[in-house]
Order: structure tokens, then sequence, then C-alpha cells
């Protein structure tokens, strides 16, 4: 056998990469600590798209391109244009064979052509009765006639025109029997008959041919009629009022035949009555240059119906909107189907992303991320930060646990990667176990699945404390999205290196608290004033003392001197520029805190002169130090100033 391989042409890619949840979820993440909620930062990041997968708002353009198309590029009086040359072609050839005639007859003939109304429907009605003398003349007549039925009838009937290419007498019949069916299915279908369901079974078992679509209930029957209906309507609202009195005027020729007009005539109304949702009362402006026909424009008018849904479906802006909202079948009709997988990728990402636990409902039903959300964001903040660190020079990896590198006394399955001893008796006991499950009475053999390595950490604990500054001044100078990327950095360090540590989150504006990582993360900016130093300095003593036999280790971010602190009675006071008062309460938690023994590292940010000396005094006071780095550097700086804080890093700095 012999094998050939080239693009995948069937749909989706089978072997496309799957959603990178992690880069969608770092997306998310900017926005939600940036201070949009979680379900707007989800919204936003499906309206942009990856870097792999256009947006919505891409999808939406194409949608709005493809429409302009519609109406730049086609005009509606296709039909009556074609009615018009034929009719001139009749004329023309019915003269050309008078001419060559010299009795009375002909000039009588040719008088009565001469005297054809100006307007091409009258025209036509005018020569109803006309006995053409040329054969040419009368085929052309015989044409507009049938080209007028089966333009009526595939304006009402998908793919109608196309079945009827070749209309007899007996055709015309058939058609006329299935329109009186038809209305009477209808009429028995809105007064309610019981046998409605034989009725139509029976109406399917002798025209069934005319429906392609093959409806299974009458109201999916009714449903196609009225859609098609309704943009044959909306096709006649965008005409002029002189090109829809022609056509009115004009319909009562096709087929030679009066009743296939009063027949759809009939059905138009009672598709009206079962089916008032419908859209038909719209219009639309067409003005370019190729002409349509009247089942072409009917047509046209069915596909800005879809663009127009899709566009709302991509919109989604209703109530309980979702991506599987979208119909892909019709947006790749319309846009190719590149589109279609397009809408299907975002459709999976959003549902991944929901599916594997990214977000978590609150008590009163909003969206936030959930802890396991949070912590492959701190995992990519404290990489950034690694990435910082590993800039220095003599620096190295390590892939210790702890900073002494001691053994910890537990274990964990080993990794591609991992430097750590082995932990023997583990891996031998793993192996033992897996031998015997399998009950063949086998020698034991290692298997790379069994292996354990010893983890190692400093058997000294550190109580940190992270206060950070969340007054608008940090949301005004872009400084709110890296402080919270540091916190996250900061807790992953501590959370996987440094478990035995205890991390303390404050924020302090007029007010501090002790918050939650997923509070912090989650937190808008809001407008205070205030930067109330101390009651963070307070807080910070107190899960201090918590820990006394833990290294103290304070780490202040702020970028603005204190202008609040507390009264006895717990009220926040602020004033600007800083009073004494609020100096001194300030130094004096300050105080405190070196009396425990704190380290105390100031992250400036921020040169303004007055903060710059504050934070200088502060430093000074506690014995500790000011560190002013850029925002980009903000979390190494903090993360670096923790490992230094807390001891030597053993195997090397990060």
């Amino acid at each position: 056998m012999s094998y050939s391989y080239g693009p995948w042409h069937e749909g989706p890619d089978p072997l496309a990469p799957p959603a990178d949840l992690r880069d969608a979820l770092d997306e998310v993440g900017q926005e939600v600590m940036a201070g949009a909620s979680p379900r707007s930062a989800l919204e936003e990041l499906l309206r942009r798209g990856t870097a792999n997968t256009p947006g919505l708002d891409e999808l939406t353009r194409r949608l709005w391109q493809r429409r302009a198309e519609i109406q730049r590029r086609h005009r509606l009086d296709g039909t009556l244009l074609e009615v018009r040359r034929l009719l001139d072609e009749a004329v023309r050839d019915e003269r050309a064979a008078l001419a060559g005639d010299p009795g009375e007859d002909a000039r009588f003939r040719e008088a009565r052509l001469d005297l054809l109304p100006t307007g091409t429907a009258a025209a036509v009605a005018e020569l109803d009765d006309y006995e053409w003398t040329s054969p040419e003349a009368a085929e052309a007549y015989r044409r507009i006639r049938q080209m007028l039925g089966r333009e009526l009838l595939d304006s009402r009937f998908e793919g109608m025109k196309n079945a009827l290419a070749e209309t007899t007498g007996q055709d015309v019949e058939r058609v006329d029997r299935m329109l009186a069916d038809l209305n009477a299915l209808l009429s028995a279908h809105a007064r309610g008959f019981a046998d409605i369901e034989e009725r139509f079974a029976e109406f399917m078992r002798r025209h069934g041919d005319f429906f392609p679509e093959n409806p299974r209930t009458v109201d999916e029957l009714i449903d196609a009629l009225a859609a098609r209906a309704a943009a044959a309507q909306r096709m006649l609202n965008s005409m002029t009022p002189e090109q829809r009195a022609e056509l009115a005027e004009l319909s009562q020729q096709a087929f030679g035949d009066p009743r296939l007009a009063e027949q759809l005539s009939r059905l138009d109304e009672q598709l009206r009555g079962l089916r008032p949702g419908e859209d038909w009362a719209s219009a639309a402006r067409f003005r370019g240059d190729d002409p349509l026909g009247l089942g072409e424009g009917a047509r046209a008018m069915v596909d800005l119906a879809e663009l127009d849904a899709l566009a709302e479906q991509l919109s989604q802006s209703y109530p309980g909107a979702r991506l599987e909202d979208i119909d892909t079948e019709a947006l790749r009709r319309q846009l190719g189907e590149e589109s279609g997988v397009d809408a299907e990728r975002l459709a999976q990402l959003e549902r991944e992303l929901r599916a594997q636990g990214m977000f978590e409902r609150t008590p009163d039903g909003s969206l936030r991320l959930s802890p396991k959300a949070l912590r492959r964001l701190a995992e990519t903040a404290l990489k950034d930060v690694i990435r910082s660190l590993r800039g220095r020079t003599g620096d190295r990896d390590t892939a210790s646990a702890g900073a002494a590198g001691e053994p910890s006394g537990s274990s964990r399955p080993w990794r591609f990667g991992d430097t750590q001893p082995w932990d023997v008796p583990r891996t031998v006991r793993n192996a033992v176990l897996r031998t015997a499950s399998g009950g063949s009475g086998a020698a034991v053999r290692l298997d790379v699945a069994d292996v354990e390595v010893a983890e190692t950490e400093h058997r000294a604990r550190a109580a940190v404390a992270l206060c950070v500054d969340t007054s608008w001044s940090m949301v005004q100078e872009g400084r709110w999205l890296p402080m919270k990327r540091t916190a996250l950095a900061l807790q992953q360090l501590i959370a996987t290196r440094f478990r035995d540590d205890a991390l303390q989150l404050i924020t302090f504006g007029r007010y501090a608290a002790t918050v939650e990582l997923a509070e912090l993360v989650g937190m808008e900016g809001t407008w205070e004033q205030g930067t109330n130093a101390q009651h963070a300095l307070l807080l910070a003593g107190r899960h201090l003392r918590r820990h006394p036999d833990a290294q103290p280790v304070v780490l202040l971010v702020t970028d603005g001197e204190p202008t609040a602190h507390l009264e006895p009675d717990g009220t926040a006071v602020f004033d600007y520029p800083p009073t004494p008062r609020t100096l001194f309460t300030t130094l004096s938690e300050v105080d405190r805190l070196g009396k425990l023994g704190a380290a105390m590292t100031v992250f400036r940010l921020g040169d303004d002169p007055r903060l710059t000396e504050f934070v200088d005094l502060l430093a000074r006071r506690a014995g500790g130090r000011v560190v002013a780095p850029d925002l980009d550097g903000l979390g190494a700086a903090v993360v670096g100033d923790y490992l230094r804080s807390r001891g030597p890093f053993s195997g090397g700095s990060w």
C-alpha cells in the first residue's frame, strides 16, 4: 500500500495543539489584577482573542465586511431589467418580421406596438392577447412569463427556480395544486384542527419534492416558509415604490396564469399571521451594479438576516450568553471554514477555563478566580521574578526546597530535572509494591515511576508581613498591577519553597487590613485619601507576635509618605501634608517592630523628595534599608530581599 500526506481539509485540524490555558489565564489574571472583574476579564479575552486564535471582535469585523460587500455589490432590480430586455427583444423581432409584410394587418400591428405603454409591466400586460407574427418574438414573450413564475416561486421556496428550469403546462398545474394544498394545510393549522399531523403527512407525501429541507412537522414547515417569505418581503421593502408597483403588476403575468400570484399572496398573508415575530418590516440599502433576480434577492436578504443574527451571537451582550450559542455552521456559510474553526476554538477555550476550575462562584453569584487559577498566576509571576534574579552575575539555579538544604523528612516523586538525592527506602518500597501487584513473581526491577527524591528545607522559620500601599496614587501611577504580581510571586515562593514560613498580606490606604491573596488579586482601585502606614505596621507587629519562634521580616511597599494614622478610638485621621502626630505614631510602630528584632525593608516607588526623606528616616530608625526599584523590577526586589532577610539560600542565589 502507498500513502500520501497533505493538508487536512475535513474540519478542525486533529493534530492542532490544545487551547493554551496558561497563556489565557495569564491574560485574564492581568485584567483581574488591574481591577477588572473575572467575568469582564474573560469576556475581554474572548473579544480580543489569543496569539493563535482571532477573537470575537475580529469575527464581528469580518461579518460587517461581508454584509457591506453584499450591499455594495448588488442591486435588486434584476428581474425588472431582465423583463425589460426580453420585452425589447420581442418587440424588435416582431417589428423586423412586420417590416417585410405590405399588408394592412401588419401596419395595424405596428401601430399597436407603437402605442405600447412606457412602463414595463403595463406593456407586458398590453401584449397579453397579442398574436405574434415572429416565432422568435413569441418565444421571448413566453420566456418573460416563465421567468416571472420561476422568480416568484424561487423567492418563496428555496431551489424552486432550478427545479422548474423547463416549465411545462403540467408543471404549472402541479405547482398550483401544491400551493392550494399548502394554503389549506396552513388554514387548518391556524384553526387548530386535531388531525393536522395526518394532513401534514399527506401533504408531504404529495408534494415533499418541493421542500428539500424535509421538514418533520407542520411547525418546521411554517418556520422555513415564513423565514423565506419575510426575506422576500424585506427585499420588496428595499425597493423603490415604483419598482414594487411594477413587480406587483408583473406578477399577474407569471406563467400566464394569475392564480399563482393569488395563491402566493394568500400564502404570505397566512404566514404573517402564523409567524408575526419574523422581520416583515425592515429594509436594506443596495447600491451596487450587479442586478439580482427575485430569488437571488430573497437569498441576499436571508444572508443579511443570518449575518445580523451571527453579529448578535458574537456580541454576547444578552443575558446568559455563551459561546456555544454561536451557529458555527452559519458562520462557515457566510465567512468560510476558517472562521467557523476560530469560533469553535474560542468556545473550547471558554469551556476549558470553566471546566478546569479556573473560576468559582461567590455567595453573591459573581465569578472569582479559583485557588487553582491563583496558583497558576502565582507560578507565572514567580517565574518572571526568577528570570530577573538569574540575570545577576554569578547566580545559578537550585532545586533545593529550602535555604539550608537539610532533609525535611518528606519525599516526592522524581520529576525530570530534579537534582535532589534519592530517597532509597521509599524508591525500593515503590518498586516492590508495583512488582507484587502484578502477581507474576518476577524479580524486583526499578522503574523511573518508582523513584522518589528527598526534599530539603531550611530549619529556621520566618514570619513575613508584606505591607502594600493601596491608596489611589498606586492606581493612578500604574503601580497597581506590579504590586499584585509581587504579592503573587512572594506567596508562590513561600508556598512552594518555604512552606513553614508564615506570610501575612496587609493592604493600607486610609485604613489597613489583612487580606487573603484572592482578595488582593481581585481588589479594585478606589478613590480614597490617606496612606496609613502606622496601621499597616501595627497589623504587621500582631502577625510577628503570633509567631515568636520565627525570624521576623517586614516588607513595606509604598509610593507616598504617611498621611493618616489611627486615633485611640480606632478612627483614621487624614492630613496633608503629614502632621507631627502622624509621623510620631508611625515611627512609634517602627520602634515596636525593632524591639521584636524585625528586619525591615522599605520599597520606595517614586522619586518624591518628601517620600525619599521619610523612608530614609524610617529605615535608619528600624535598622533596615531602602530599595527604590523600577516597576518592572519590584517583584525581583521584594523576593530577593526576602531571601536575603531570612538567610543564605543553599546553592547560591536565584
